[in-house]
C-alpha cells in the first residue's frame, strides 16, 4: 500500500515549500512520486494506491498496475488503521505500506522487507526523523495507530514500545524528504533550489 497526497501547489511538502517556495515543493514532490511509481510498479505483489482527498485519473498511477483507493480518517493513524483493515478483509496475509517521500528507497528495500515480514510478524523501516518510513504486519493490530504525535520524533519509539515482546525486523534507517537540508546535496533536486521564495 502506498499513501500519497494528492500533488496540489501550496499543499504539499509544505515545512520544505518554506524555503523554497510553493513551486519548488511540488515539483520536488512530483519527482518523488515518479521515484515511487519506479520503485514500485514491477513489484510481483498487489499494489494499491491510497489518495489523500481525491482519487486522481490520468495521472501516474497506472490503473492497471495499482488499485486505486481514497484515504479515510481524521489522522494518519486512523487512515492507515482503515487501509491495513481493508487489506485484511480482502484476504492479504502480509502487508506493507510505505509513503511517496522516500528518494531512498529502492525497489530491492520493499521486496526484503516482504521477506523479511515471511519470518517476523512486523517489519518496520526507521526514518532518520524518529518515524517510520515503511511498516509492514501479517495481522490487524490497532494500537500501532492509536495515542501518537503523528509528524514528531516520538512515533517510532512509541510503536516499538506498543510492540514489545513481538517478533520485529528493523530494516536500515532512512532519510525522509521533509526539509531543505534532505534534499540539497541530491543531484536529481539541484536544479529546483535556484528558486526564490514565491
Amino acid at each position: 500500500m502506498i499513501f500519497t497526497r494528492n500533488p496540489e501547489l501550496g499543499k504539499c511538502k509544505t515545512r520544505l515549500a518554506a524555503t523554497i517556495g510553493d513551486h519548488a515543493a511540488l515539483e520536488v514532490y512530483e519527482l518523488l512520486l515518479e521515484h515511487t511509481v519506479s520503485i514500485t510498479k514491477n513489484l510481483t505483489v498487489a499494489k494499491q494506491v491510497y489518495y489523500s482527498t481525491k482519487i486522481g485519473e490520468n495521472d501516474i498511477w497506472n490503473p492497471t498496475v495499482y488499485e486505486k483507493q481514497q484515504q479515510k480518517g481524521e489522522d494518519l493513524g486512523e487512515r492507515m488503521y482503515n487501509a491495513f483493515k481493508n487489506g485484511f478483509k480482502a484476504g492479504y496475509t502480509n502487508i506493507i505500506i510505505i509513503g511517496s517521500d522516500m528518494y531512498d528507497l529502492s525497489q530491492s528495500d520493499i521486496q526484503n522487507a516482504f521477506y523479511a515480514l515471511k519470518k517476523n510478524d512486523y517489519v518496520i523501516g526507521p526514518a532518520e526523523d524518529g518515524g517510520y518510513y515503511l511498516l509492514g504486519m501479517k495481522k490487524l493490530t490497532s494500537q500501532v495507530f492509536q495515542n501518537k504525535s503523528w509528524g514528531t520524533n516520538t512515533v517510532l519509539q512509541n510503536t516499538l514500545n506498543d510492540l514489545q515482546h513481538t517478533n520485529i525486523k528493523l530494516l536500515e534507517e532512512r532519510n525522509d524528504i521533509d526539509y531543505y537540508e534532505d534534499i540539497k546535496d541530491i543531484s536529481v533536486f539541484q536544479h529546483l533550489l535556484s528558486y526564490q521564495n514565491d
